[in-house]
């Protein structure tokens, strides 16, 4: 399973899906939902987000295992570095190896200020990039403290997240850099919304990866896409999620269409959305599509090129 999956990523097309656990004790309607659309035919792998804004949600965990085994297709397990110290996450990341949860998505997490759980408090005894060296450590048999491990992991695949825009883009590049340091195999962006924000994207990862040298060399870029259908969701987006431009035209076509209708303003936001995926794709196929569990949005989307 995942041979196929990394042969896919660092030489092929490669298309991942993300789901979102819900504030639930189940994660089965969302698998249900996936095979009903036949999202798994489509997509090379699955992610599994872990309490985003710190709102908590059902395991990432055990959703991963859920669709890695209805599925047979990997899912990246985000593991965020807000809930968890050192003991927790290597405890964590050995009992999901014996299960196969074995492609982990390092991310610092969202602060627990933004939490609906009272009292909650941020543990953050580092960033991504200490989660990416606790699995380079498992990755040669020990762990974080140097100890060799009774029995040593299969191995892990780490993959990072990254910023899709800076107004400076060699800060962007320096963090580009860090991630691949720390031997991140992949790394995710956040969604993109125009062709020449992908090309900076791209450019700025070439020069990260000859900053690093050889070890790098097999690294991959995978663009985040996440469609708008409403003017709230690129205002928000602008507002509010750091690391994303939605140009002024989204916005300016969102608007005009609003004011003509709800119907209107759908179809404008997804002939947009379709048009650019289609671009980003044919430019470099390596997606990653973000919808907030929208799994009908996604699969229209995702129909466009596969």
């Amino acid at each position: 399973m995942f041979d196929h999956f990394i042969q896919k990523l660092q030489n092929d097309t490669f298309l991942t899906l993300e789901t979102t656990p819900k504030h639930s004790a189940t994660f089965a309607p969302v698998v249900e939902r996936i095979k009903e659309l036949g999202l798994h035919k489509k997509v090379d792998g699955f992610s599994v987000t872990d309490s985003p804004l710190a709102k908590m949600k059902y395991s990432a965990f055990f959703a991963s295992l859920m669709l890695q085994q209805r599925f047979k297709k990997p899912a990246l397990a985000t593991v965020s570095m807000r809930d968890r110290n050192k003991i927790a996450l290597q405890s964590a990341l050995l009992g999901a190896n014996e299960f196969d949860i074995r492609a982990i998505l390092a991310l610092t997490g969202d602060p627990a200020s933004m939490s609906d759980q009272p009292g909650a408090k941020g543990v953050f005894e580092g960033n991504s990039t200490l989660l990416l060296d606790i699995i380079k450590c498992f990755n040669g048999g020990i762990d974080y403290a140097g100890k060799p491990l009774e029995v040593r992991p299969q191995p892990i695949f780490p993959f990072a997240v990254s910023n899709a825009f800076a107004k400076n883009p060699r800060n962007l590049q320096k963090k580009l850099r860090l991630k691949l340091e720390h031997d991140a195999m992949a790394i995710i962006t956040q969604p993109v919304y125009s062709t020449e924000n992908a090309s900076m994207l791209l450019e700025l990862f070439e020069k990260a990866k000859v900053e690093v040298g050889s070890k790098a060399k097999d690294a991959q870029l995978i663009l985040g896409f996440f469609p708008i259908t409403k003017l709230r969701t690129a205002q928000f987006l602008t507002a509010h999620v750091p690391g994303v431009e939605v140009p002024k035209e989204w916005h300016e076509k969102l608007y005009e269409a609003k004011n003509v209708s709800d119907e209107a303003q759908e179809k404008v936001g997804k002939e947009m959305s379709g048009t650019l995926l289609s671009a980003l794709y044919e430019m470099h196929p390596k997606i990653h599509v973000m919808a907030a569990n929208n799994f009908m949005l996604a699969r229209e989307m995702i129909d466009l090129v596969r």
